[in-house]
């Protein structure tokens, strides 16, 4: 007789399914091996046989005379919350006095309904839904680890009344508007109840009750055989795994009878037929369809070119932070000054803004305040100048620390200014500032008990102003102190026609590249050879002008 090899691995495994849970279908098959009080029997050994009789660990009958093999095996196909009674409710829900709740007197009816027909198709194996009273205490009751002196957790007790939440109970926190979103000093209290993971579980067990023939419904006889948890996501938790290949489990009861027991359990859900496969596989395709026409009307049918000889700048900026400043709560005003000749914007866009109050923290040796403060702007550049000399004149980002302290007072920390970058592309730009200082101890006594300081009445003097026409323009007399800096991140994108023109055409048209090659860097490094040739050149003509004496034979001057 071959030995039976048992499944020693009763964890869990997990599986993701996109089918309906209500599809899933499990063939539960329990069989009651023999008691133990048979393999600890020895019988005395006779006379040249030294082997145990099999008829030993035969089953002995009743004392009514009923054998009872028929109640040592069963096999039930299950599906995904189906309720099968235990014998301990229908002994129970029988009694209309023990309902107390419109689902005990829902199983109450359910059971009288089953006894009006042919009874029970189950006998020892039932199941507990996610309905019912067990799942809320096994739940909450389970322990985390192996020791029997195990005290529950915060945490899981937390744990375990957020698995009770399911997805059609929606709480109402969620559509009420709190008036902190922010908690600045979090007490121990509020983080322990608010760092939980909410996630919607349904659960359901497969029990067995594995008393003694003739004394069944009793608790002390139930045994949890499999626990399903299937979450909002189509994950679905399995302890034990299904058998499938493997050898079955075991169960081995305690008390006077010790009695050993094997089941197994079988993923019997139908396999979709080839029909519904394609039927399925047709709507999933007739879904994505839609929804790719969805984002394509978002979008638009027609991508929006510029027009001819135009180029339009997009700019996607963050604030990311200040540091070195004297006082504490700063703030950052911005705004971007376009040219007065060919630039434009549209007349919803908003060249300027204003971050968010933040308090600053140390690093190193400086006080930073990290803002994080996203921006967005849209500008276009159309060339109309066609002399070979014009080079278009770039927008310029200007920028404005102030502090604020208790009374709401402000103060005025630096201005500074920085020319957005001239090519496409990711950038992390670092903007030094500086004030206006006053003579005298009497302003910097002002500016710290009362607030207020010097303050520019056109930002775009920390520059060259837009406005100026002259040539030169004097800051003499002006005195100023260097304060902090501020960090800008920026993401550049530029759309023109002449990126799809060939290079003929675009020598042709003169378009808005050729004005703009002034800014690349091919330009660049072509301006840096051609003033060496002119020096060189210079050179060359200088010492053909010098006379023979003074020149060596290797060509350099005789000092």
């Amino acid at each position: 007789m071959a030995e039976t090899v048992w499944s020693a691995d009763t964890g869990e495994a997990v599986y993701r399914s996109w089918d309906p849970v209500r599809n899933l279908r499990l063939r539960v098959h329990l069989q009651r091996i023999t008691s133990s009080n048979y393999i600890h029997y020895q019988p005395a050994a006779q006379p040249g046989k030294d082997l145990i009789d099999l008829a030993t660990f035969r089953p002995h009958p009743s004392t009514s005379g009923h054998r009872p093999e028929a109640d040592e095996e069963e096999e039930v196909v299950i599906g995904w919350q189906e309720k099968l009674f235990s014998q301990f409710e229908v002994d129970l829900y029988q009694n209309e006095a023990a309902c107390q709740s419109p689902l005990d007197h829902q199983y109450r009816q359910e059971i009288l309904k089953l006894e009006d027909l042919d009874g029970r198709k189950n006998r020892r194996i039932f199941t507990y839904t996610d309905s019912d009273r067990y799942t809320n205490l096994e739940e909450h009751c389970q322990k985390m680890t192996t020791a029997a002196s195990e005290m529950p957790s915060f945490l899981v007790e937390r744990m375990a009344n957020v698995r009770r939440r399911r997805q059609d109970r929606r709480g109402m926190e969620g559509g009420i508007l709190k008036s902190r979103i922010v908690t600045w000093e979090p007490s121990e209290e509020f983080i322990r109840k608010n760092h939980v993971i909410n996630t919607p579980l349904q659960t359901m067990y497969i029990m067995a009750d594995l008393g003694p023939y003739g004394k069944l419904g009793y608790k002390k006889y139930e045994h949890v055989l499999c626990t399903l948890k299937v979450d909002s996501n189509g994950v679905i938790t399995v302890k034990p795994d299904f058998t499938g290949s493997r050898g079955p489990y075991r169960i081995e009861t305690d008390g006077e009878k010790q009695e050993l027991w094997k089941y197994t359990i079988d993923n019997v859900s139908s396999l979709a037929q080839p029909e519904e496969e394609e039927r399925e596989q047709r709507v999933f395709k007739d879904l994505y369809g839609r929804h790719k026409e969805y984002l394509s009307s978002l979008v638009g049918t027609d991508f929006e070119t510029t027009v001819p000889g135009a180029l339009r700048l997009f700019v996607n900026g963050e604030v990311v932070s200040a540091q070195g400043y004297e006082f504490d709560n700063l703030y950052v005003h911005f705004f971007v000054e376009l040219p007065t000749t060919s630039w434009s914007s549209p007349a919803f866009q908003q060249l300027s803004g204003i971050t968010q109050t933040c308090a600053t923290k140390s690093l190193g040796m400086d006080n930073v305040a990290y803002f994080s403060y996203p921006f967005t702007f849209e500008a276009s550049f159309l060339h109309e100048d066609e002399s070979a000399g014009a080079l278009p004149a770039w927008p310029v980002l200007y920028c404005e620390v102030l502090s604020l302290d208790f009374w709401q007072r402000y103060r005025v920390e630096g201005y500074g200014a920085v020319m957005l970058p001239a090519t496409p592309g990711s950038y992390t730009l670092t903007v030094s500032t500086w004030r206006p200082l006053e003579l005298g101890p009497v302003a910097e006594l002002r500016r710290f008990f009362i607030g207020g300081s010097l303050e520019l009445e056109d930002l775009s003097y920390v520059r060259m102003p837009g406005t100026f026409k002259g040539e030169r323009l004097s800051r003499f007399g002006l005195r100023t102190e260097t304060t902090g800096s501020v960090t800008f991140r920026l993401h550049c994108l530029q759309q023109s026609r002449a990126f799809m023109e060939s290079r003929s055409v675009r020598k042709r048209m003169r378009s808005v590249l050729d004005r703009l090659e002034g800014f690349s860097q091919q330009s660049s490094i072509h301006n840096v050879l051609e003033a060496f040739r002119r020096a060189r050149r210079r050179m060359q003509e200088a010492r053909e002008s010098l006379p023979q004496d003074l020149v060596s034979p290797s060509g350099t001057m005789v000092s």
